[in-house]
């Protein structure tokens, strides 16, 4: 077990909040009311991911906003629409590609903040509630649909996009998927598997099918694991925002790192940054920050389409 080599626990920094004219405070939203009853919410933030000069974008669910921060931790708003907008990876240079809760996956250019669907529904039906993605190195898009799925109606979906246009349904039965990040081979999809307090491993068949998807890691507490993220050695990292904590997973599923938040517990979601990618960027959702903490190693590179729909 784990529990007999401790990890190492470090606690993460501070890099920059929320600007206080950003936040909404004492206005309600539908996504909060619903997520977090009885709670002040001026702001959620998600789906950190970075372009290709350094800059980071992140999401803030109930007001439908994409923010941009540059290197010294200044915001600029890029866009406000009517989503509630929660991962995001680049299609392109000029477009991020959403994981909306509220209307499916959206395109948003950078800039001009102009918002268009890309992928509203799948045969006319509306998703559950689009959460996180990622793209693989052919253009096949990776996507959980969470809804409010639980372990009272394990009934939540991983879907594939595949370049032309195919969507593949590849499990149908998770307690609450969440963050998605692929191995370095692109063999294996983990899955954040929230109310189940996992993540999954989930094998990709050469035929295009998944099989013996198992339960990698447990976590506890009361959330389980959100977003994911993999370094180039294939060490998984693992938001938690029950505990406040990023895990940094081994092959073995033995935590090797615990990185803390210094400010508030909810860890939403994780991106590699930084020059050399060694930087490890965290949402923390209730008090409007991001944290950052450096690692030994580089995270992967994030794929993008190979085509624009």
């Amino acid at each position: 077990m784990w529990l007999l080599n401790p990890p190492e626990v470090r606690e993460a920094e501070v890099f920059t909040r929320l600007p206080e004219h950003f936040r909404r405070a004492g206005v309600r939203s539908v996504w909060g009311d619903a997520n977090r009853p009885g709670q002040t919410t001026d702001s959620f933030l998600e789906g950190p991911v970075f372009d290709s000069a350094g800059r980071l974008y992140v999401t803030d669910i109930p007001f439908g906003r994409i923010f941009r921060i540059d290197a010294k931790g200044e915001w600029t708003l890029v866009t406000e629409y009517d989503g509630e907008p929660n991962g995001m990876k680049f299609l392109n240079d000029r477009e991020l590609l959403i994981a909306d809760y509220k209307n499916g996956l959206m395109a948003c250019d950078i800039a001009s903040g102009v918002v268009r669907p890309y992928l509203e529904r799948r045969n006319t039906q509306r998703f559950m509630g689009i959460n996180d993605l990622v793209f693989d190195s052919v253009g096949n898009l990776y996507f959980s649909d969470q809804g409010q799925t639980g372990l009272h109606d394990p009934t939540g979906r991983l879907y594939r996009l595949r370049p032309n246009g195919q969507l593949d349904l590849l499990l149908s039965n998770v307690p609450s998927p969440n963050g998605v990040a692929l191995s370095p081979d692109e063999r294996v999809l983990y899955l954040g598997v929230t109310r189940g307090n996992e993540v999954w491993r989930v094998p990709l068949l050469d035929d295009g099918s998944v099989s013996k998807v198992s339960a990698f890691f447990r976590s506890y507490g009361p959330s389980g694991p959100d977003g994911l993220a993999v370094d180039g050695e294939g060490k998984v990292v693992v938001a938690n925002p029950g505990l406040g904590y990023a895990w940094v997973l081994n092959h073995r599923a033995e935590p090797v790192l615990v990185l803390r938040s210094p400010v508030g517990m909810s860890l939403t979601n994780v991106a590699f940054g930084g020059a050399d990618r060694k930087t490890l960027y965290c949402t923390e959702s209730v008090s409007g920050s991001i944290l950052r903490s450096t690692l030994d190693t580089a995270g992967l590179p994030l794929a993008r389409a190979n085509s624009i729909h």
